[in-house]
């Protein structure tokens, strides 16, 4: 782990600054590191992603613990910094990459090199990160849905990204994120962090954030693209009823007939907001959904 001047050293010495486009906020305070890694529980055959490792501070100490770390760095110089001081650690990948291939999709590179280490590392599959605060949402998302999952979590965030994720049904900052991740697993805040124990120095607080994934809740979405599209349909309506969104249903969703029936086989009063639906609410709309799309 790096404190602020052995990073601010590094980029020095490397003639380049901090990229303000790319929203480089490095964590320097080592004890909130360590939290992060400890609260990960990384074992000794798990596959670790890292996304925007910067100069390597945090990738260190997860190639300590981890069977494999796949570290993706976007920035070109910082991927250098970090190449240089990870060249020791024989159980790391260094990816010089764009993390998204599209908003909907992870970089090729990357999901390859996860399948790859995988099939020797039999553990969980796990993001661990400081994450980039402008890929922050996508990235969770695809590694919620696939085809390559994440079993858990552990990242940093900004604290409004965190209160998405953990929002309550109702809430201002209930929404598609939040719905994800309740319907998937479980999502606790660990710490909310002041812009202090970054460099440079965000202009909002962040938030240290943990989801593991539960399989019985994850298994009850037989469809997880029907239940994304569900979501989606509905949320980007919110202020709608239920019974008004339907008519902008789009794709599969579009050759459901029996709306009705399926809100009142779900106990669903179709005069409610979608906003007040709750993540159960989704996966039961999006199941007898599928069934009517299948026999439509």
């Amino acid at each position: 782990m790096q404190t602020k001047q052995q990073i601010r050293q590094l980029l020095l010495s490397a003639g380049v600054s901090p990229n303000k486009r790319l929203g480089q906020h490095f964590l320097i305070d080592l004890n909130l590191m360590r939290l992060l890694v400890d609260s990960a529980g990384i074992k000794s055959n798990d596959v670790v992603l890292e996304v925007g490792c910067g100069t390597g501070s945090l990738t260190k100490s997860l190639a300590e613990r981890a069977g494999r770390v796949i570290a993706v760095e976007l920035d070109r110089n910082l991927a250098e910094i970090a190449g240089e001081r990870l060249a020791i650690s024989d159980n790391t990948q260094l990816i010089n990459t764009d993390i998204l291939e599209s908003k909907h999709t992870i970089n090729r590179d990357i999901t390859g090199a996860v399948a790859l280490a995988r099939k020797k590392h039999k553990g969980r599959f796990l993001l661990v990160a400081n994450l980039p605060y402008n890929v922050a949402s996508p990235v969770m998302m695809n590694l919620l849905t696939g085809p390559t999952k994440a079993d858990a979590m552990y990242v940093t965030v900004q604290k409004e990204v965190a209160e998405r994720m953990t929002a309550e049904v109702g809430s201002g900052h209930y929404g598609i994120l939040s719905i994800f991740l309740a319907a998937t697993g479980d999502v606790r805040t660990i710490r909310v962090l002041k812009p202090t124990v970054f460099w440079p120095q965000p202009q909002v607080d962040s938030a240290m954030v943990g989801f593991v994934r539960d399989r019985a809740k994850s298994d009850r979405i037989a469809d997880m693209e029907l239940f994304g599209e569900t979501v989606h349909l509905f949320m980007s309506h919110r202020r709608k009823t239920v019974r008004s969104c339907c008519k902008f249903a789009e794709g599969r969703l579009a050759r459901v007939a029996d709306w009705p029936e399926i809100f009142e086989k779900c106990g669903i009063d179709p005069a409610v907001r979608p906003e007040k639906l709750s993540p159960e609410d989704y996966v039961a709309i999006s199941g007898r959904a599928a069934k009517s799309v299948f026999l439509s």
